[in-house]
């Protein structure tokens, strides 16, 4: 299971660990994921510049990882079963 994704991790090591990230930031309208306080500017600090709820992108974020890490589950299963 993929790392809980938490208000204390910086923007970047989130996109990094999980790509499919980038379209809630960008849904939320969070859209400096890849300005330079992206790598040291944690989750909670970049909603609370942005006017953002954090809760709530956090919620959306794991919701997003949990999707695809489901998917990856599925892929790997389907081609053991072969």
């Amino acid at each position: 299971m993929a790392e809980k994704i938490t208000k204390d991790m910086t923007i970047q090591d989130i996109v990094m660990e999980h790509p499919e990230s980038v379209e809630v930031f960008m849904k939320h309208g969070l859209h400096c994921i890849g300005c330079a306080a992206a790598r040291f500017e944690n989750l909670e600090q970049g909603c609370a510049a942005h006017g953002i709820d954090a809760d709530k992108l956090v919620e959306d974020l794991n919701k997003a990882a949990e999707v695809e890490t489901e998917k990856k589950d599925t892929s790997e299963d389907d081609g053991e079963e072969e």
